[in-house]
């Protein structure tokens, strides 16, 4: 029988993933999705299809064709920051976040979703107040956060959020 997508994913990140067994990362370029094994993780990688670093150290911005890429196909957990231009908690929040996806990568895929262009995701996940930040993992949301936090805050939130 095969685990659950979760337990297969944790199960490739404590016991470690072997040649046969690699994570599935999601280009932030392109979107396109690679396997990567997971002893190579750390290293970053290169996109097969476009060539693109798989990770940047930064936030990646998603509009909804690439965010069902990266919430769905991804084996990382996606922390998405829901967020607006004329917010200013979310432009206050908005160093402390990519602060954040430097501390976090290469376990975690950052995303930002600006709701004023986004409106569909805003409305499809509920969003009634910005900055939310919320995690997806294979395809569902397993936490929120409403309000703005500081790098520190949004790392240990993650991690806990995940059991990482």
């Amino acid at each position: 029988m095969n685990p659950q997508p979760a337990t297969l994913y944790q199960s490739k990140l404590i016991f470690g993933a072997h040649h046969d067994c690699p994570l599935i990362v999601v280009c932030p370029h392109c979107h396109a999705a690679n396997r990567v094994p997971a002893e190579r993780l750390a290293g970053g990688g290169t996109c097969g299809k476009c060539k693109g670093a798989l990770f940047a150290g930064k936030p990646v911005e998603l509009d909804q064709a690439s965010f069902d890429a990266h919430a769905g196909r991804s084996d990382l957990p996606l922390v998405v920051d829901f967020w607006a231009p004329w917010c200013g908690p979310c432009r206050m929040m908005a160093p402390a976040f990519s602060q954040a996806a430097k501390s976090l990568e290469p376990n975690f895929r950052l995303a930002k979703v600006n709701t004023e262009i986004e409106q569909g995701l805003a409305a499809r996940f509920g969003i009634r107040s910005i900055p939310t930040i919320a995690i997806f993992r294979n395809g569902h949301e397993i936490a929120r956060q409403a309000g703005a936090m500081d790098a520190k805050s949004i790392v240990s939130w993650a991690r806990m959020q995940t059991n990482s």
